[in-house]
């Protein structure tokens, strides 16, 4: 890896950790309400989402590293960057008004906005190092389906 690359690939590294640490404070913050939130039809088993979520993080980091080090301009790596660093945002911010103040309609929203940046990275990511875009297409689909369940959420929590 050159020079150039280390630093964006130690962001990915560093944001990946954030982001699974992060996240997982504030799910745990309530379990008895979530247990007690209806549910969409669509929602999948708890174990899907213990398997796909430390997938996704893998994912995320390796892809991040690949594009940082195979990358033909550094731009390439600290532009999907940045817009991976919104995402995490979001998806963070979606986490806490989610399962903290319970604000369902927000929380979907900025998981919307999360998921919309993933697809941007993604594109990002195959133009730069067309495998690094391979590789963020699970998490990318799994986005979209985390956005369907949360609006599936607010929608049923508005009945």
């Amino acid at each position: 890896m050159s020079r150039s690359g280390v630093l964006p690939a130690a962001g990915f590294v560093v944001l990946v950790l954030l982001y699974a640490g992060l996240s997982t404070v504030w799910t745990g913050s309530d379990p008895g309400w979530y247990a007690a939130l209806e549910k969409p039809a669509w929602q999948p088993p708890p174990v899907v989402f213990g398997v796909m979520w430390p997938l996704n993080f893998l994912a995320l980091a390796v892809a991040g590293v690949g594009l940082s080090a195979r990358a033909e301009r550094p731009i390439q790596a600290w532009t999907a960057l940045v817009v991976f660093a919104v995402s995490v945002a979001a998806a963070l911010a979606w986490a806490y008004l989610f399962y903290v103040p319970h604000a369902l309609g927000p929380a979907a929203l900025c998981l919307a906005v999360a998921a919309v940046l993933t697809w941007g990275l993604l594109a990002l990511a195959w133009r730069a190092v067309p495998w690094t875009g391979l590789t963020l297409v699970p998490y990318a689909l799994w986005m979209s389906i985390a956005t369907s369940l949360s609006i599936g959420y607010w929608q049923l929590a508005r009945r």
